[in-house]
């Protein structure tokens, strides 16, 4: 073998032995889309690795079980300003918009249309030990949070009850979009939020 072929071999040898660049995106591109159109559990991870397309062994050097892989695609769909919470943390709108956008159809033209995936994976992964389920648990109560500090911020009278409510009427219109298949099912949620709101808020600012 001449000296070149051997550096070749090394070089190639090298590059087996760590993940493949960009195969994280891949893998968690193929994730979403396998998870989102026929669910998580019945979706294997050696068909998340032929669709990212990346061996197995790959897969499993960026995450070492499927639990970590679910979770790292939770993650994603968190930071990625997709998911029905994000529109709460929008700065170009005042907190009453941002409250009543959480009833909006999804922006782009879903067909089917999808409820929430934190729910959905806690629906997957019942038992609350569960790493995947604690996850889901933690972005429902995030949603809670921010919803607080919104309805607190417009001085809204008991403002923590007040979030709950609004909370459940927004988990429950996704869910009952997905089910019907009903893109804007969210207005009926939405005209219920409205009356809560408009009971709660300080009569200078319940309008519009």
């Amino acid at each position: 073998m001449s000296a070149a072929s051997g550096k070749k071999a090394e070089a190639t040898a090298g590059t087996a032995g760590r993940p493949g660049r960009g195969a994280r995106e891949r893998i968690l591109t193929a994730a979403n889309r396998l998870f989102t159109d026929q669910g998580i559990t019945a979706t294997g991870m050696e068909q998340i690795a032929e669709a990212a397309p990346v061996s197995k062994r790959t897969l499993y050097a960026h995450f070492r079980t499927k639990s970590d892989l679910v979770i790292a695609h939770l993650r994603a769909l968190a930071a990625s300003g997709h998911t029905l919470e994000s529109v709460l943390t929008r700065e170009d709108l005042d907190p009453r918009e941002r409250i009543l956008r959480l009833f909006d159809p999804p922006a782009a033209d879903v067909s089917p249309v999808r409820g929430c995936p934190f729910i959905d994976a806690a629906v997957e992964f019942p038992d609350p030990r569960d790493p995947i389920h604690a996850y889901a648990r933690e972005q429902k109560l995030l949603m809670t949070r921010l919803v607080t500090a919104l309805v607190t911020d417009l001085g809204c009278a008991r403002p923590a009850a007040l979030a709950e409510q609004l909370v459940t009427l927004a988990d429950g219109a996704a869910s009952r979009a997905m089910v019907l298949d009903e893109a804007d099912y969210g207005r009926h949620a939405r005209a219920a939020a409205e009356i809560l709101l408009a009971h709660a808020l300080p009569p200078g600012r319940r309008s519009g």
